[in-house]
C-alpha cells in the first residue's frame, strides 16, 4: 500500500493529506495535528521503514534544515531502496527579478533567503521533487479574511507584482509529481498581480470599500512585510505543465478568491 510520510502537517501539508487520503493512501504525519512526534527517533525511522513516499513542508531555522540534520542518514537509505523525496520550498530562492518572468532554470541565491537556498539545494541533491511556491492562499488564510479583519493594506509600489497559488493546487501538483522525476517545479497560478490588485478584488466580492492606498512609509509594516515589497518577479509554471501534467485549478486569484467566498460563512 502508498504510503506517505510528511514532515511538518502544516497549512499546505495537511491540503496534501487530504488529497492524498482521498486516493486511498495511507499517511502519517509528524507535527502538533499529527500521530508521529518528531523528536521521537525510533518511531520516525519505524514509518520511514513502512513509507513509499516522503515530503518534507519544514521551513529551515537558522540557516538549517531541521529534517535532513535529524534524520538525513535514514531518508538517504530510504531514497537508496527506491523511495520518492519532496520538498515545499519557495520561489523566494529566486531572489528580486525587476518583474522579470522566472523559471526553474533561474539562477537562485540572490535574494534575502538564504537559508531557504541552502536547504533546497540539499534537497535537490539528494534527488527530491522541490516544490517552489509563491504566496500561499485558500479556506482560512486569505485576502479575504484580511480585508475583514482590518488588517488588509493597499501599498503603492509602482510596477511590484508577485505570484501566488491556491492551496488546493498545490497540493494537487504535489500529487501529480508522484511519478514524475526529481527536480525543482514552480507551482504558481497563471496572473501574477500586485497585492493592491488582489485586495481590491477580494473588497468587490466583499461588497467592502477597498483600504486606502498608503505609501510603504504609512503603512506601517513589520521589516518582514516590508521585505517582500522589495522583491518583484513573475514565476512561469511550464514546467510542471509539461512534465507533470498538472494545470491550475485556480489559474487566477479572481477563481481562488471566489472559491473560498463559496466555501465559507464569510
Amino acid at each position: 500500500m502508498a504510503h506517505l510520510l510528511i514532515f511538518g502537517l502544516g497549512y499546505s501539508a495537511k491540503r496534501v493529506r487530504a488529497a492524498t487520503e482521498a486516493l486511498g493512501w495511507r499517511v502519517t504525519a509528524t507535527g502538533q495535528d499529527g500521530e508521529l512526534d518528531f523528536a521521537d527517533r525510533q518511531g520516525v525511522v519505524s514509518a520511514l521503514g513502512h513509507a513509499t513516499h516522503v515530503l518534507s513542508s519544514v521551513p529551515p531555522v537558522a540557516e538549517s534544515d531541521l529534517v535532513l540534520d535529524r534524520y538525513g542518514e535514514a531518508l538517504a537509505d530510504f531514497a537508496e531502496r527506491g523511495g520518492w523525496l519532496g520538498y515545499l520550498s519557495s520561489t523566494g530562492v529566486y531572489g528580486d527579478c525587476g518583474g522579470a518572468w522566472v523559471d526553474e532554470t533561474a539562477p537562485v541565491g540572490h535574494g534575502r533567503r538564504s537559508a531557504r537556498v541552502l536547504c533546497d539545494s540539499q534537497w535537490l541533491e539528494r534527488g527530491a521533487r522541490v516544490f517552489r511556491l509563491p504566496g500561499i492562499y485558500g479556506l482560512g488564510r486569505s485576502p479575504l479574511e484580511r480585508v475583514l479583519r482590518g488588517t488588509a493594506h493597499r501599498v503603492d509600489v509602482p510596477g511590484q507584482v508577485f505570484s501566488r497559488i491556491h492551496v488546493d493546487d498545490l497540493a494537487a501538483g504535489v500529487v501529480a509529481a508522484f511519478d514524475a522525476p526529481p527536480g525543482a517545479y514552480n507551482l504558481a497560478d497563471d496572473l501574477p498581480a500586485s497585492q493592491s490588485t488582489v485586495i481590491e478584488e477580494a473588497c468587490r466580492l466583499l461588497r467592502i470599500l477597498p483600504p486606502p492606498l498608503q505609501t510603504l512609509e504609512e503603512a506601517g509594516l513589520s521589516p518582514q512585510a516590508r521585505a517582500f515589497y522589495a522583491e518583484n518577479r513573475r514565476v512561469a509554471n511550464g514546467k510542471a505543465r509539461r512534465v507533470l501534467g498538472w494545470r491550475p485549478r485556480y489559474p487566477t486569484y479572481r477563481e481562488g478568491l471566489l472559491s473560498v467566498l463559496r466555501r465559507t460563512s464569510l
